[in-house]
């Protein structure tokens, strides 16, 4: 065999040095792929809590324990990933550092139904979570460390991140261990929660940038966004599975089986017309935005499964809510994603366009009519395919004539002579 392999054969100790951000054909690795298999538990724990507590009728309290746990899964992620894109070195460091937040991963996916479960209660119980958030830090702090001793060019980002890690796991640690009432272990949250966002913040805008690589970055979020949306199958499948064990195979079965798997594709769909890796790489100051706007992306998605799941249990009875509130279940969520979608779409590429704020307007008056027609007493199978119809709407506009406005607008920004490069 002849030919040359680019890449060390050997995972020895590699110099934690920032990696070059225009780094051709730059994709997500193995050991990033592995990584986010936990998070396929993680997500799979949050939305089985979240729909047991909306078929119990108990919903503000669910939707509250939910928004606690998806926060803490997604920032875990989140705060690996962006670490990666710049200084992965893929050596035995990085892979046992790894190891160890994907066992906090694990951890923390426990603690999920303590969380739910104390919430409603009255109490905030994020003991075992916090465990895991443990794990996950000493893992993450360490590849930190590694790179304040290694890195002189970014010594002083690096430290900044380990203080902003520390200090929030502090709090965190004390918060898991005082058992608080609800309301104020949430107004203990509060200062927590400004130390783990605005950490990074400061660290990029004060000091030395981090060298992420824009296109892995809009690769690697892109692929979370797939697992998230296998929460929608999974949902799907759990709904056919209720609808076959108290009617058989029937027609609607089939319909529900087609409408919950394209909804998934429609919205996978919809995700893949923002162009992410072309525009973070001509505006990095814009990434900010568009990562922490992805902590709602992943929520909805994860919230549209366990809806799905929701109209799977009303189906089997062990659900006893309105017409109205299963179908508010999914659709909700869906809404919510849309608007994300969108939001974010318009503020990476920096324009609001009237032709996609028709289209999403449009596809909101879909999703309040499906809630409408389930409470007017439409089948399953029905008020679910106007769901699938919303997105459908915009995949329509997008490819007949909402792509033309998007290249033109994409033409104006990569110009040469494009003001605002970096903003």
């Amino acid at each position: 065999m002849t030919g040359s392999v680019s890449a060390p054969l050997h995972h020895r100790l590699r110099p934690a040095v920032g990696r070059d951000p225009d780094e051709s054909h730059r994709a997500a690795s193995p050991l990033e792929l592995l990584y986010d298999l936990t998070f396929v538990i993680a997500f799979g724990a949050t939305s089985v809590q979240l729909a047991h507590t909306i078929a119990m009728g108990h919903t503000a309290s669910g939707l509250l324990a939910f928004a606690f746990a998806t926060f803490a899964v997604s920032w875990a992620w989140i705060n690996y990933s962006w670490w990666a894109s710049a200084f992965d070195t893929d050596d035995w460091f990085v892979r046992l550092m790894t190891l160890v937040q994907m066992v906090g991963v694990l951890i923390l996916s426990l603690g999920v139904p303590e969380v739910f479960a104390g919430i409603e209660e009255g109490r905030l119980e994020p003991g075992v979570v916090v465990l895991g958030y443990v794990v996950m830090r000493l893992g993450m702090l360490a590849l930190w460390i590694r790179v304040a001793v290694q890195d002189r060019v970014h010594r002083r980002t690096a430290l900044t991140f380990i203080v902003s890690l520390a200090l929030a796991q502090c709090g965190w640690i004390a918060l898991g261990l005082g058992h608080p009432p609800l309301v104020a272990g949430l107004l203990a949250a509060v200062p927590l929660y400004l130390i783990e966002t605005a950490g990074p913040i400061v660290a990029e805008r004060r000091f030395t940038s981090t060298p992420w690589h824009p296109h892995h970055i809009a690769e690697r979020y892109s692929l979370l966004t797939i697992i998230t949306l296998g929460e929608v199958i999974l949902g799907t499948a759990s709904t056919i599975s209720a609808i076959v064990q108290e009617s058989g195979w029937t027609v609607d079965a089939g319909i529900v089986g087609f409408a919950g798997t394209a909804l998934a594709f429609a919205l996978w769909w919809t995700y893949y017309m923002m162009p992410s890796g072309v525009l973070l790489a001509r505006f990095r100051g814009r990434g900010f935005v568009w990562g922490y706007g992805h902590l709602v992306v992943f929520g909805a998605l994860v919230a549209t499964g366990a809806g799905l799941d929701v109209a799977a249990m009303a189906t089997e009875g062990e659900a006893q809510l309105s017409a109205l509130a299963i179908a508010s279940a999914v659709a909700i969520p869906v809404i919510v994603l849309l608007l994300a979608f969108f939001a974010l779409y318009s503020l990476l590429i920096g324009t609001f366009d009237p032709f996609h704020v028709v289209l999403i307007v449009g596809a909101v008056a879909i999703l309040g009519t499906s809630m409408f027609v389930a409470s007017a007493g439409a089948p399953l199978a029905v008020w679910l395919s106007l769901v699938v119809a919303a997105p459908v709407v915009v995949i329509v506009g997008y490819e007949t004539i909402g792509h033309r406005h998007q290249a033109a607008r994409l033409a104006l920004l990569l110009a040469d002579d494009a003001p605002g490069a970096g903003a």
